[in-house]
């Protein structure tokens, strides 16, 4: 086993080798919310959903309100490293400490300033986005406004695009940007619907905004959560199951399951 630092190291070269967009490919691909240090959520949806012809999607926010973030965190790296071709992390804002900082950070304020800095460093290079042929785009929070998905791998941290990815909220309400709210951009369905067309996807899967209806859109935008940690806000732990053989249009062409 490797020690905690050298599994950091690890971790932060194979994501550097990583491309910002990653293309899934398989038979199905199973994409997991929000988990924040809930470890229990993150061990079951790896024993029940690692098989042969699956690729597992983390969508971000491993560490921070829930109990066992530093665990959690370095139990998902370890399983990476072990399956770098069917396990994908992408970032979540609680990844992105070392581009803009935020509370609640209880897990990155109970490092010691070394620890921050090797934690930090490790996931700074996470990939952005996952996307499917058969019409799924998955990220943590919104769309970035970029003229082609190929551009997402120029993304730079920290940048404007980044922050809609990292950061965005959704409402259902007209429009394109909406404004700021708590330090979050949000957007409304022109934006929403503009950047599927470019992008030629039907489905957007998507975390980070607990307080989002379940689906927006006509069933093509899913905020799903697989963690404790938001309480009364999102009680059950769900993943989303899409199968990558069929074409898929909206929530109703794939399966959420309890974990």
């Amino acid at each position: 086993m490797p020690s905690e630092l050298e599994l950091l190291q690890e971790a932060e070269r194979l994501f550097a080798a990583e491309p910002k967009l990653i293309e899934l490919a398989g038979e199905r691909a199973v994409f997991v919310g929000d988990t924040h240090g809930d470890l229990e959520a993150s061990e079951k949806v790896i024993s029940r959903y690692l098989k042969p012809g699956t690729k597992l999607v983390f969508l971000g926010d491993y560490v921070d309100r829930g109990p066992e973030s530093r665990e959690n965190l370095l139990y998902l790296l370890e399983q990476k490293l072990a399956h770098p071709a069917d396990l994908f992390l992408l970032m979540g804002n609680h990844e992105g400490w070392k581009f803009a900082q935020f509370t609640p950070a209880d897990f990155w304020l109970s490092l010691s300033a070394e620890e921050e800095r090797l934690y930090a460093s490790a996931v700074a290079a996470l990939p952005l986005v996952a996307t499917t042929t058969n019409g799924v785009i998955a990220l943590h929070g919104a769309l970035p406004d970029v003229p082609s998905l190929e551009e997402i791998n120029g993304i730079e941290p920290g940048s404007e695009a980044w922050r809609e990815i990292a950061w965005g909220d959704w409402a259902d309400l007209p429009g394109d940007s909406l404004g700021w709210l708590w330090s979050r951009p949000r957007f409304g369905r022109d934006h929403f619907e503009r950047l599927m067309r470019r992008f030629r996807k039907s489905l957007l899967i998507r975390s980070h905004q607990p307080d989002a209806p379940e689906q927006l859109f006509e069933g093509r935008c899913l905020t799903i959560f697989t963690s404790s940690a938001y309480g009364s806000l999102r009680e059950a732990r769900e993943v989303a199951i899409v199968p990558l053989e069929t074409e898929v249009h909206s929530a109703g062409d794939i399966q959420l399951a309890r974990v």
